[in-house]
């Protein structure tokens, strides 16, 4: 057996590791934890063991943890997981690395985070590894109790107690390093101090069934900037954000008077003043950082993954890497997102190869030396990314259409590793209603519905969400709630999109499955019901959208009541329910009635002495809700209508039409306009004003953003939704039933001259094509053999199919 090419090695995806998905048991492996420490907070943990493996051998680990892991073969990085599940589960990694082994003894090592804290991103479980490395059909190691087939140890080296990341998302990085003190995991006679383990409870396992994520390594590519660093700086006002100072029952962590360090106290007292503007490439192979001295470096486009360098340094250093995604009046802000932006090192004299544990959102890098000086060199962001988006494909006649799919494309990959995020960021959380948008997007993408089946398996399997009332649905998860906040609303998008799912799946074990969780929601909201129907006052945290609208949400939201109407109905069509579809149909009659005001919808209604009142709060949003879910269409409120389609949109802040009427937001109320249009056939419309709304995001990051400004997450999952819009409304794909094998096409006239694409179908590929030609238009498709094609002519000229 050659040895291994470490170059080609870092390179390797998960994805190309070829993985029996279903499985999901051990032979020998039970779960294992240092004695009495499954419960510590933010304890870092090292596993080791060598094992032999003949020439050609099949090697395969296999493991499940909790919090987080990440894997080494002979010292050099190979993966990182797990894929989530919910309470109580937990999923299967099965990695095949016959081709990766050395013929004769081989260092396994892995490192596992157990961080034992509330947060929207990792479940509030007790740490352990359950892994075992099987060498031609043999178990060889495994964490089985028996302490000599791994080596445990704690690794100090990452300080214990440090301040959250966000809110919504665990600890920080700080490390204390001396070199050498990563050579347990790639030098088999390396010193390793161990500890004593337990085995823990029995786990209930889960297969991955997705794919593994991609690892590529993706160079820093710009030098913006570099300057001096001045201490002693006070600001006038001290940001702490609430992951700091609201540590208690409701939010795990360290108080602020139990931490080590505070990295983001400590760079608020800092200010960076700029000597030198270079805009260059960078290709120097390292960067001299004295005292006091930054650099500001450019990876050319919103990545997320793990930020790695090489580092070497003569003298004791305290280095600091922050990082964001946009530029904040030319210096990284590391706390524009409310998120601690920052990875802190205090290094020993000599060299390093440093790589976060955990992975981060950034465009922008900022080196921070503020003791000693040191040599940073092959500065990176190891990706951690879906790796099933590079089957579809699209392109066009407009540059522009080409680069909102690409932004569309990189948004997606980094915000579906393991299921559908809102952001890659902040929150790493899996959201309802931003699942509802990125899960078609999946679909487009590889031509299943694997994820969305993780996704619903995560809510199936708890009995209830601890902290919330008994038949709510988290509005995030897998996540922790202990603060009881939810969102009621929320959770009715998960019965609309589960139509969707079923229709994109055919998984009927799963609807079924899934049918008690839907009615015991619709049980929940029977208590809010007034009298008309409606539902009043709900409860916690009712959320429509970015904007306005979420002030007038109380007493009757007549947003959410839309949303409601479409659940029932929804619900009615997946379980045969005609009582649920009654329901859906008088509300909607009654929205009409209270809610529409002779010329828009208004936002809600108050109880005024018994009485029920609608206000004169009118939201865009509110109109594409009504739009959206059947309350209204283009014959039912003409003029409505015909307001909305020609004097509503990305350029009604310059024409400042209907200025009474607050401005919708990029989540969700742009993409629901986005939708109506397509309703009605709207495209070359749709086609304008996405790039009116996206192109400005995809310029700048190379993502697509939560709002329309930079002031919250720039690379938000559900804005993927681009691409579906992109293949439905402008290359013509307007429906793809996977399950029917049926496939409709709709063509219409578009300012534009040709436009291409293709995306998978389960074991199959669709590609068309169109263009203009002496004034025809002319396409071509080729599709799967069992599938039927139906066409929607919207073109005013002579349209020729070519073979």
């Amino acid at each position: 057996m050659k040895k291994i090419n470490l170059a080609i090695l870092l390179l390797v995806t998960f994805a190309s590791i070829c993985l029996a998905q279903e499985e999901k048991g051990f032979i020998q492996a039970r779960p294992i934890w240092p004695n009495g420490l499954e419960g510590e907070r933010n304890l870092f943990v090292g596993f080791r063991t060598v094992f032999e493996a003949p020439e050609d051998a099949e090697v395969t680990l296999q493991l499940a943890g909790s919090s987080l892991y990440r894997i080494f073969l002979n010292g050099v990085f190979v993966g990182h997981g797990p894929a989530r599940g919910p309470h109580g589960y937990y999923r299967v990694d099965h990695l095949d690395l016959s081709g990766n082994v050395t013929a004769g003894q081989n260092l396994l090592a892995i490192e596992v985070a157990g961080y034992n804290v509330n947060s929207f991103y990792l479940l509030d479980q007790p740490a352990f590894l359950q892994a075992e490395i099987v060498v031609d059909g043999r178990v060889v190691a495994s964490t089985a109790g028996d302490h000599s087939y791994f080596q445990v140890g704690i690794l100090k080296e990452r300080v214990r107690k440090v301040q959250r990341y966000s809110f919504q998302r665990p600890f920080t990085e700080v490390y204390r390093l001396a070199p050498n003190d990563d050579a347990w995991r790639k030098d088999r006679s390396a010193p390793f101090e161990t500890i004593d383990c337990s085995v823990q409870d029995e786990k209930k396992l889960l297969p991955r069934r997705i794919p593994f994520a991609d690892f590529f390594k993706r160079p820093a590519v710009w030098q913006i900037s570099s300057g001096e660093i001045q201490t002693g700086f006070e600001p006038e006002r001290l940001w702490k954000d609430r992951a700091l100072t609201g540590i208690g029952p409701n939010l795990g962590g360290f108080q602020e008077d139990e931490l080590a360090v505070i990295p983001s106290i400590e760079l608020q007292k800092i200010k960076s003043v700029p000597t030198n503007e270079f805009n260059e490439l960078l290709e120097r192979t390292s960067l001299s950082l004295t005292s006091h001295s930054y650099r500001i470096l450019d990876f050319g486009t919103n990545l997320t993954g793990f930020l790695g360098a090489a580092v070497s340094c003569a003298q004791p250093t305290k280095l600091y890497f922050t990082f964001d995604e946009v530029l904040s009046d030319g210096d990284v802000d590391f706390k524009r997102l409310s998120c601690v932006n920052i990875i802190a090192y205090e290094l020993e004299p000599g060299t390093y190869a440093l790589e976060s544990f955990e992975p981060y959102t950034l465009r922008y890098l900022k080196i921070i030396v503020i003791e000693g000086e040191c040599k940073v060199g092959d500065i990176y962001l190891r990706e951690y990314v879906n790796p099933d988006v590079w089957q579809a494909h699209f392109s066009s006649s407009d540059r522009r259409l080409n680069q909102l799919f690409v932004a569309g494309r990189e948004t997606f990959r980094q915000n579906a590793v393991d299921i559908f995020m809102d952001c890659p960021s902040r929150e790493r959380a899996g959201w309802l209603c931003d699942s509802f948008f990125t899960s078609r997007v999946a679909f487009d993408f590889s031509g299943d519905a694997t994820i969305e089946k993780n996704f619903y398996e995560n809510y199936l399997l708890p009995d209830r969400f601890a902290y919330l009332p008994d038949e709510m649905l988290s509005m995030c998860y897998p996540a922790d709630h202990n603060d009881g906040v939810f969102i009621p609303n929320w959770a009715l998008w998960f019965v609309v999109e589960l139509e969707e799912y079923a229709a994109r799946s055919g998984d009927h074990d799963m609807i079924d499955d899934l049918k008690a969780k839907v009615y015991r929601l619709f049980d929940y909201f029977k208590k809010f019901k007034n009298s008309d129907g409606l539902l009043e006052k709900l409860e916690s945290w009712v959320f429509v959208e970015w904007s306005a609208a979420n002030q007038f949400v109380q007493d009757v939201n007549y947003p959410s009541n839309m949303l409601y109407a479409a659940t029932l109905a929804a619900a009615g069509r997946i379980y045969g329910d005609s009582h649920l579809l009654e329901q859906a149909d008088c509300i909607r009659e009654t929205i009409r009635k209270q809610s529409f005001d002779g010329e828009f919808f208004v936002d809600n209604a108050v109880r005024e002495k018994g009485e029920l009142k609608p206000t004169r709060n009118r939201t865009e949003v509110c109109q594409y809700f009504a739009f959206f879910f059947d309350i209204a269409n283009p014959t039912t409120h003409e003029t409505l209508w015909n307001n909305l389609a020609t004097q509503f949109g990305p350029k009604r802040k310059q024409t400042k039409a209907f200025t009474e009427i607050h401005e919708a937001n990029a989540f969700i109320g742009n993409v629901l306009r986005l939708e109506i249009l397509s309703r009605y056939g709207r495209c070359q419309q749709i086609l304008d004003e996405s790039i009116d709304y996206n192109l400005y995001m995809a310029e700048r990051t190379g993502t697509l953003w939560e709002n329309v400004g930079a002031y919250a997450s720039c690379n938000h999952g559900f804005a993927s939704h681009i691409v579906h819009t992109l293949y439905r409304d402008v290359l013509g794909l307007y429906r793809i039933d996977s399950v029917h094998k049926k496939i409709k096409i709709r063509l219409t006239d578009l300012a534009m001259d040709w436009c291409e694409g293709s995306l998978p179908i389960g074991d199959g590929r669709i590609s068309m094509q169109w263009w203009k030609e002496e004034g025809k238009f002319v396409y071509r498709m080729d599709v799967p053999a069992d599938y039927q094609i139906e066409v929607e002519n919207l073109c005013n000229g002579e349209v020729v199919r070519k073979p």
